[in-house]
């Protein structure tokens, strides 16, 4: 009958260890026994004390050799940088050297990804040096580790100097080259390494697609999508966040239900990226059942999730279920608050956005930017003037919060909304930062809606000179002019728009979700089959709104 050795006792002891109670108890044992010398053992040791992230012990057990080998400095190298304690590891390497034990190429592995996190290019070039005197210049995976390390530093020429002198490359050098050009926005250099790779991983195409989709190529993305001979969640999620980013939110939605037709199982990631297509699109419909999907599926109601539920709910005017799932999450962060403000303040609930706000404050989660756009927004609809500047001011001096164009603009809406035009005017000459279309484009409107026709000359000239082609701020104009009936200027700005060449390029568009499907119709368009039928649903909601009162205002037509 085979006996375990005193060395293979302990060894079994140590890879059983899950705390650092078992791991002291282990080691006392081996003080006992005088183990403590035992390279080999004290290497498994101070692997399993970095695995479970006890380097303080690991690093006591270490202080306590008298001649450690190679393999336990590059196992203590090692789990300073999994611990994140870079500049601990580089202090190690240099006491190898000082005490003469020769490092080997899974010492420079680590030790170059500790010069990465530390951003530290001298001490990363000294140790590219030693990698060519110790001759490990042809491992691949040492020369990886350099590419990875000379492109985080944005050195991207550095690390294809690597990559083009590498004798041989796997397909994780290939990768990490091209995700590196890819990184860098050099897409053209990426797509021509892509090309010359002999065998290409899922990783490798799913960094090409989203470098396509980060340079707004959707047309790029979606080819290299398409040729994938087989695809994992993130190939499928990124196409999806490309679509996303490039406002194809109906080809978010369908490309999800193709990934769960093809049996894929989508993430927390791809969850909160169809929810915020629905959101854009305003269907509320598939919303419903992108939710009911998460539940029938166990997904985690996250911090995440939650957020973008609160603001697809919002967006598609279902202020009620977007308040049942805030209430309903165990845990909220400053996003899920800042969803719920913004949805509150967008349906009109300006009294319970307000509320809303204190208690989030009551909560001690400290407001951010974004929120305090939601509480102006907020106060803009309700037309809290008061209210409204005295946040505003708060926001300033209080949480020493700068304000942006966004914040300047809901302030100017919500001074031209309550006719303090000379105020709004005021605000606007006396910003911290550039006005912009939005912040004009809000005076105008409150010009036209006061008949201020002086400011509003102001601000159509600031208007022409940022947006001298977008014909809205003509129109809104030509508008202001044919109420008071002055149409001799009508005719000299209709002239000046057809000298200039200006004009609408794009018809104005209407979106209607029938059967959980997203149909788009723009203007004057007879050609959707089912025109007829939505013709005769809006002649039928113009009848009921006649017989409610509602009178549309003839300011509101386009002369």
């Amino acid at each position: 009958m085979y006996v375990l050795t005193l060395k293979e006792t302990i060894l079994g002891h140590i890879k059983r260890c899950l705390s650092q109670k078992s791991l002291e108890s282990v080691y006392a044992s081996m003080v006992k026994t005088n183990m403590t010398q035992d390279c080999f053992l004290m290497n498994q040791f101070i692997s399993s004390c970095s695995a479970l992230s006890y380097i303080d012990l690991a690093s006591s057990a270490f202080a306590h050799m008298e001649n450690p080998n190679a393999l336990v400095y590059n196992a203590l190298i090692r789990g300073c940088v999994h611990c994140y304690y870079p500049d601990h590891a580089l202090g190690f390497y240099i006491r190898m050297l000082r005490n003469n034990v020769m490092p080997t190429s899974y010492s420079f592995s680590s030790l170059i990804k500790a010069c990465t996190l530390l951003m530290d290019s001298a001490f990363g070039k000294a140790l590219h040096g030693h990698i060519w005197k110790c001759g490990f210049d042809s491992h691949v995976f040492v020369q990886t580790t350099l590419v990875e390390f000379y492109s985080t530093l944005g050195d991207v020429s550095g690390s294809r100097r690597v990559f083009d002198v590498m004798p041989e490359r796997d397909v994780f050098a290939w990768t990490t080259m091209i995700s590196a050009l890819v990184r860098d926005g050099d897409m053209n250099s990426a797509g021509k390494l892509f090309d010359e790779m002999p065998e290409k991983n899922i990783a490798t195409w799913n960094a090409m697609i989203d470098g396509y989709a980060k340079l707004g190529d959707a047309e790029s993305a979606e080819f290299l999508f398409n040729q994938m001979p087989a695809r994992d969640i993130i190939a499928w999620t990124t196409m999806m966040k490309c679509y996303l980013r490039n406002k194809k939110y109906s080809d978010v939605v369908t490309l999800f239900h193709d990934m769960i037709d093809k049996g894929m199982i989508p993430d927390e990631v791809t969850m909160t990226t169809v929810i915020s297509a629905c959101a854009h699109l305003g269907a509320l419909d598939l919303g419903k059942e992108v939710h009911l999907y998460l539940m029938l599926h166990e997904f985690d109601l996250d911090v995440y999730i939650g957020s973008s539920l609160i603001d697809m709910y919002a967006k598609c005017g279902s202020i009620d279920r977007s308040l049942l799932v805030f209430y309903k999450l165990q845990n909220k962060n400053l996003f899920c608050w800042n969803s719920i403000i913004d949805g509150l303040a967008t349906h009109g609930y300006a009294e319970e956005a307000l509320r809303m706000f204190g208690e989030m404050e009551r909560k001690r989660i400290r407001p951010n930017a974004v929120t305090f756009i939601s509480i102006l927004s907020a106060c803009t609809h309700a037309g809290f003037v008061e209210e409204g500047r005295c946040w505003f001011m708060s926001m300033i001096q209080d949480y020493c919060i700068t304000p942006q164009v966004e914040h300047y603009g809901c302030m100017v809406d919500l001074y031209s909304k309550a006719g303090l035009l000379e105020d709004a005017l005021e605000m606007v000459q006396n910003m911290t930062v550039e006005p912009n279309s939005f912040i004009w484009g809000a005076l105008l409107s409150g010009c036209k809606l006061h008949k201020n026709m002086e400011i509003a000359h102001i601000a159509v000239q600031n208007l022409l000179a940022l947006e001298p082609s977008n014909s809205g701020h003509y129109s809104l104009l030509v508008n202001m002019y044919a109420e008071v009936n002055r149409w001799s200027e009508v005719a000299r700005i209709r002239t000046a728009m057809k000298d200039l060449g200006v004009e609408k390029r794009c018809p104005g568009s209407s979106c209607v979700e029938i059967n959980k499907r997203v149909h788009v119709f723009a203007a004057s368009d007879t050609y959707h089959p089912s025109y007829s039928q939505l013709h005769l649903l809006l002649a039928e909601l113009d009848d009921h709104l006649r017989l409610a009162g509602y009178v549309r205002e003839p300011g509101s037509i386009l002369y």
